[in-house]
């Protein structure tokens, strides 16, 4: 990539997100009111509104749940990308999350194949960096 990705700064209700990604860990708010697990992060539950949560861990593994395979750049950051995969991947804990996966992918990219999440550390427009979950084709022996 030859330019950051567009990044929104941390907030308080999403800088427990992006902590848990620094570190390795991929979490989602969890609803203390009814259980709820959401990504992405949102003030109140839509299930039984409660404003009470807390971050939930997730194993990282799921499976596309669909995808498709962009050929238009629409941001600097993906100049030469291009053909690249977006995918929505259903984790196993039934939370959703979009993401871009890693080149190897383009090819044998199919719905329900099997994925996990790793962290890449991404130049930031301040020129710092951040550490984002992105997920790729599960590959076990």
């Amino acid at each position: 990539m030859t330019a950051p990705r567009p990044f929104l700064e941390p907030s308080a209700l999403t800088a427990g997100f992006w902590e848990a990604a620094g570190r390795g860990e991929l979490v989602v708010q969890r609803c203390d009111g009814c259980g709820l697990r959401r990504h992405y992060p949102q003030e109140m539950c839509a299930e039984c509104h409660s404003a009470a949560w807390s971050w939930s861990p997730l194993s990282g593994r799921g499976v596309v749940y669909t995808f498709t395979v962009t050929h238009q750049v629409f941001h600097p950051a993906w100049a030469g990308a291009a053909p690249y995969v977006v995918a929505t991947i259903e984790l196993d804990e039934g939370v959703r999350m979009v993401a871009d996966l890693p080149p190897e992918d383009v090819a044998d990219i199919a719905i329900g194949l099997p994925v996990e999440v790793f962290f890449e550390d991404a130049p930031t427009p301040d020129g710092g960096s951040r550490a984002i979950p992105r997920f790729r084709l599960r590959r076990d022996p």
